[in-house]
């Protein structure tokens, strides 16, 4: 195993962001960058032997910041923070006040706001040792940082394995209460992007999700069967899609409040013959297709556009701060957050 770095660009003021290359000893190759704490590439082999990328992504740290891509922002491989998913109209209510936040998703707040930890400098340092190599990323959200309350420390540590399992491990400490779920948005596309990913087949041991009006949960958990988000048996995305027009953008309830580390998920394609299996500590898992994903020119060369990657975001419920019969959100002083995912890639 192997790890390297070096300039990945400048940013517009001028700092240096950094990407570091991951590769253990079957040919997967992990590449990540400290702006954002983005993962901008994943490469593995297919059943003949191909290797290719199979995340979406850019090359060039320029390509994050472009008014193209931030024009219709899909936040590839990166870490959504201080709180993932959406805070409906914005308002957050801790210890009896009220914290507006930005409104950056129709009338809701969503991804932590107009600047969330998926576009800041992470401070990194790398791991090398017998059991696997990776890197270790510390952000200091400071004290009403997009109107959440409390200095926040952050640590996201991406480690990888000769086993073919990519790490990603969350911890955080606050000076007053406030709210953390973090999650990674990378997108998935098992056939190197040459196909979309519409023809993946999902399995999921879910056998509930929460239930949504215009994307912020009612409150009430209900069970999946006999509809189009029944996943408890492996089947491809578009074979239920018909009544979704805009496909999957919803919160699955995995049994696992108490945290225990649990399999979860298996995405796969047949023609490539890549599966990617997801075990994490994380009560839920929103499942995004895409279809919003923007259509770019990158080197005069069409990229991406809808179904050209899946999320699969290990998280809390969406708005759990207005829902009790929710997970919590909440962490105190005195109190570390900790969570953890593995993305775990076979043939």
């Amino acid at each position: 195993m192997k790890i390297q770095s070096e300039i990945f660009g400048k940013l517009t003021d001028g700092k240096e962001a950094t990407l570091f290359t991951l590769t253990n000893n079957n040919d997967v190759t992990v590449k990540i960058t400290n702006y954002g704490a983005i993962i901008t590439s994943i490469f593995t082999p297919d059943k003949t032997g191909s290797k290719e990328n199979i995340v979406c992504g850019f090359e060039r740290l320029e390509d994050y910041i472009s008014e193209a891509y931030l024009g219709s922002y899909p936040y590839f491989g990166a870490i959504i923070g201080r709180c993932g998913n959406r805070i409906a109209k914005g308002l957050l209510e801790i210890e009896g006040k009220t914290y507006e936040m930005a409104i950056n998703n129709g009338p809701n707040h969503l991804h932590g706001g107009l600047v969330g930890f998926d576009k800041k400098l992470w401070d990194a340092e790398t791991i090398e040792n017998d059991e696997y190599i990776g890197v270790k990323l510390s952000y200091l959200s400071p004290d009403l940082e997009e109107n959440y309350p409390g200095n926040l420390n952050v640590t996201c540590t991406y480690t990888l394995n000769n086993d073919n399992e990519l790490g990603i491990e969350y911890s955080a400490e606050t000076d007053k209460t406030t709210v953390v779920n973090l999650t990674n948005h990378t997108y998935f596309n098992l056939t190197g992007g040459k196909e979309n990913i519409l023809n993946h087949e999902l399995e999921l041991t879910a056998t509930k999700m929460t239930e949504m009006v215009e994307q912020i949960p009612t409150g009430k958990i209900v069970p999946v069967k006999n509809t189009p988000f029944d996943f408890t048996s492996s089947k491809t995305f578009i074979r239920d899609m018909e009544g979704l027009p805009t496909g999957y953008d919803d919160n699955f309830v995995f049994d696992n409040e108490k945290g225990e580390f649990k399999y979860i998920a298996c995405l796969k394609e047949e023609k490539s013959g890549r599966k990617v299996e997801v075990y994490t500590t994380q009560p839920g898992m929103q499942v995004y297709t895409g279809y919003w994903n923007p259509e770019l020119h990158i080197d005069e060369v069409k990229k991406f556009g809808s179904y050209s990657g899946v999320a699969l975001e290990t998280q809390h419920y969406p708005d759990s701060v207005h829902h009790d019969n929710f997970p919590t959100t909440l962490l105190n002083p005195g109190e570390k957050y900790k969570e953890k995912t593995v993305y775990k890639f076979k043939i």
